[in-house]
């Protein structure tokens, strides 16, 4: 079986579930060894045990570690190197936050910017220093940070920053070989959007922002991102590629059904 990325190391932050893990499978099919980092360890431990019975011959380990904080990420990097070097690392942690702008407490927006921002920036910087050679990186932004999304201003804002960080990132590391992009979903059928897709109102608007008409799943996304982290891609970096159905064509959604039930307006 042809495994392009046998022996290449990766790491994966928001690797236990969603978009994280559905990128780590997608690395260990082609041969990759792979590290997801997260927060709860028994979630890392499943996300673990399904790599595991996925096909691929590569290492599988785990990390408990917060993604927005620089000496986890530092620390995950250094063992998903294997004592070598590293060669993938996806920014994928993320955190949501919807509240009118009048309501958001500075404690949520940083909430929000250190997973979101720092966090990323964190894995860019250390993933950078081990990849001795070149190497790819990709964050996984959001259709939030091309279109404005009323209510989610934090959210928002922190993808946006982490698409400039990207094209930022991109140029100062090509030097030294190293590609960083980002792949921007749009509605994707995650525990993060659950809250999206049930309220039928704001899922049907969705869905009217969308030529192609439907969510998207996972495994839609990592197989942008797989691509942007292989071989095929080689000349190709800087890039914010949108993957949501056409969406970034139209414009946001409208979320008020969801905010007046929360904050009564």
């Amino acid at each position: 079986m042809n495994q392009p990325l046998s022996g290449m190391n990766a790491i994966v932050t928001g690797g236990g579930s969603g978009i994280g893990l559905a990128c780590a499978m997608a690395f260990r099919k082609d041969g990759a060894n792979i590290l997801v980092m997260g927060r709860t360890e028994s979630k890392l431990e499943t996300a673990t045990q399904k790599l595991l019975g996925w096909p691929g011959k590569g290492k599988v380990q785990y990390f408990v570690g917060d993604a927005g904080e620089e000496e986890s990420v530092q620390q995950a990097v250094a063992l998903a190197a294997n004592s070598g070097r590293l060669d993938i690392a996806i920014a994928n942690a993320g955190t949501g936050s919807l509240a009118p702008i009048e309501e958001i407490k500075d404690s949520e927006w940083q909430r929000v910017m250190q997973t979101n921002l720092s966090g990323p920036f964190y894995l860019v910087k250390s993933a950078a220093a081990s990849m001795s050679g070149g190497g790819a990186i990709c964050a996984i932004s959001s259709i939030a940070g091309v279109r404005t999304h009323r209510f989610m201003s934090a959210y928002c804002t922190s993808k946006a920053a982490v698409d400039m960080l990207v094209r930022n990132s991109a140029d100062e590391l090509g030097k030294k070989g190293i590609r960083v992009n980002s792949v921007c979903p749009g509605l994707v059928e995650t525990e993060l959007a659950s809250g999206l897709l049930a309220t039928e109102a704001v899922y049907e608007d969705y869905r009217n922002c969308m030529p192609l008409n439907r969510h998207g799943q996972a495994v839609d996304i990592a197989a942008a991102v797989r691509f942007l982290c292989g071989p095929e891609s080689t000349w190709i970096t800087g890039v914010n590629l949108s993957v949501d159905g056409g969406h970034h064509l139209r414009r946001g959604p409208d979320l008020n059904p969801i905010v007046e039930v929360i904050y009564g307006e």
